[in-house]
Order: structure tokens, then C-alpha cells, then sequence
């Protein structure tokens, strides 16, 4: 019998010693309530299932700061609100833990009516490894905003589109499209790993002198003044709420937009060069 991916995960969790359960049993008996649910699915998750099983003295915990910070959830009264958002996603908190280590971990309360809220934070961001790496002090709006802007001008938003459009032009110019991805995709985890095991000083030192002169004579010509009012803007639309609204209608809609764009993509020519890559090197 073929295996849901909810059913592995209840097989998972048992392995690993957890007992499974549902939320509303999870509302009505649990002291702290950690909310690890996608953003989208958050609120109407605590809405049907949780809000009507709350009372006092309990402690709702947040891995990030979107549902509390842009007014999607907010927590009854005697309900503390706190949140523990590690640096990384699941399965690396989980893997690091596993290995005896941890990732650093923003701390924030934003409701104690305890009077423990911020000492029950901070035990709980040391159990799951965070003690070892560092705990970091900090607000949900600081968090939230924090996270929504850099994952959509750097790591998920501006990368992505910096490599293909890189990809594209070395290809219109005659490079082979597997050479091209080498360049301009492959190579960018070589520097990053670099980036952050030493930071971008430290990272000129381990390059070439070529790359690095033309990293001060041409990175001006493409991040250059109208970029940074890109920036200012996706700041301003995240800061608002602009970008939360937005992406709760869509999600609410069936996420139409979202599997258009998954779509389009993952059709890009840069993804069947990646693949002969890949089966080159083995990682097919």
C-alpha cells in the first residue's frame, strides 16, 4: 500500500519516540502550543481547530512571526505568545540536533501574561539545540519582516532570477547550456560556502585577483541605484502588510498564481541543462 506523506510522518515521529496526536486533543492538553504550520495554513488551522479548545495559562509558540505580526491569529486573553524562530528550516534544526549541535534561534515574546513567558521561551530554544548556537533576543515584527525581505530580494527571489537571467545571456553569447550552468549556477554554492564560512572579506581572499577586480568594476553596473529602489519598494510592500494580504488571497483562492509560476519554472531551459549536470556528476 502506497504511503501518504501525512502517514509518513505520523511513522516518522513514532520512530523517533513522539506520540501522535490531533491538534484539537494537542489545544486541549498540551500547556505550550508550538505552531509549526505553513504560514498560509496557519490561520484557519487555529481558528477550526485550536482557538475553540484554548484557556488560560497556556502558552502559544510561534517558529515564525507572519499569522501574530500581520493580525491573522490573535491569542485570547491569560494565552501567552511567544516565538522561537531557528535559522533554518526543519529538517537542518532536526539534523543538527540529532548530531549534538543546534541552530542559532530568534527569541521573542509578544504576549506574557504569565509573567514566564520569555523564561519558557528560552528553555524551549535551548532544548531544541539553539543553546548551542546562539539565542537571539528580538521582536516578531523584526523577525518576520526580516525574513519575508531577504528571502524575496536575495535567497529565493533575487538569486533565482540573477541566475537565469545570467544563464540566459552567456547562452545567447554561444556558451553550451551545461557550461553555462556551471558557471553561473553551480559554482554559486563554492562561494557561498565560502561567504559563510569567512564572510565577503574573507571570501576576496580565497579567489582569484580577476574575481575579485571584477567584482568591484562590474557588481555596481548590476546592483546599482534603481536595484536598491526595488529593495526599498519589496520593503515597504512586505513593512505594510501589502505582501501578506496578497499572498493569503492567494492561497485562500487554490494558490492558482503559485502553481503557474511553479510551472513556469520549472519549464525553464536552465532546468534540463541542470539535470545532464547533475547525471554528469551523479546526483541525478
Amino acid at each position: 500500500m502506497r504511503c501518504t506523506p501525512a502517514r509518513a510522518a505520523r511513522e516518522e515521529a513514532r520512530a523517533a519516540g513522539f506520540e501522535v496526536i490531533s491538534v484539537p486533543h494537542a489545544a486541549q492538553s498540551a500547556d505550550v502550543l508550538v505552531m509549526c504550520a505553513p504560514d498560509e495554513v496557519m490561520p484557519d488551522l487555529y481558528a477550526a481547530e485550536i482557538a475553540p479548545h484554548l484557556r488560560a495559562g497556556q502558552t502559544l509558540m510561534f517558529v515564525h512571526g507572519f499569522a501574530v505580526h500581520f493580525g491573522f491569529i490573535t491569542a485570547p486573553a491569560g494565552v501567552d505568545v511567544s516565538m522561537v524562530a531557528p535559522k533554518g528550516p526543519g529538517k537542518a534544526v532536526r539534523e543538527a540536533f540529532v548530531k549534538g549541535g543546534g541552530l542559532p534561534a530568534i527569541v521573542a515574546i509578544a504576549k506574557d501574561e504569565s509573567g514566564n513567558a520569555e523564561a519558557l521561551a528560552y528553555s524551549y530554544a535551548a532544548a531544541i539545540g539553539a543553546g548551542r548556537a546562539g539565542m537571539i533576543e528580538s521582536t516578531f515584527k523584526i523577525e518576520t519582516e526580516g525574513d519575508l525581505y531577504c528571502e524575496q530580494v536575495v535567497l529565493c527571489g533575487g538569486l533565482t532570477h540573477l541566475i537565469r537571467t545570467a544563464w540566459e545571456v552567456q547562452v545567447e553569447a554561444g556558451t553550451p547550456p551545461e557550461l553555462a550552468y556551471f558557471d553561473c549556477l553551480h559554482e554559486v554554492k563554492l562561494l557561498s560556502d565560502l561567504i559563510h564560512e569567512r564572510g565577503i572579506a574573507g571570501m576576496h581572499l580565497a579567489i582569484s585577483n580577476t574575481a575579485e577586480w571584477g567584482e568591484y568594476q562590474t557588481g555596481p553596473r548590476i546592483i546599482d541605484a534603481r536595484v536598491k529602489d526595488a529593495m526599498r519598494a519589496v520593503m515597504a510592500d512586505v513593512q505594510s502588510g501589502k505582501f501578506a494580504r496578497a499572498w493569503m488571497e492567494e492561497h485562500r483562492a487554490g494558490a492558482p498564481s503559485l502553481q503557474r509560476f511553479r510551472d513556469e519554472a520549472a519549464g525553464h531551459p536552465i532546468e534540463a541543462a541542470g539535470e545532464k549536470v547533475r547525471a554528469m556528476l551523479g546526483r541525478a
